[in-house]
């Protein structure tokens, strides 16, 4: 029994993740700032992996 291990999907859901995680804390100085590089750092893994 093997799995499937689709990278494009689990990147996309996980950029998608990131996104709602951050939508849903509260709008301080310290979480908009770290919030923005968690967006940065969560794409980005996507764009390696196509050369984007």
């Amino acid at each position: 029994m093997s799995k499937s291990y689709d990278l494009e999907d689990r990147t996309f859901q996980f950029a998608k993740n990131c996104r709602a995680l951050i939508k849903s804390l509260k709008s301080t100085l310290s979480n908009i700032e770290d919030g923005k590089q968690l967006i940065r750092s969560s794409g980005s893994v996507g764009a390696k992996r196509f050369n984007l």
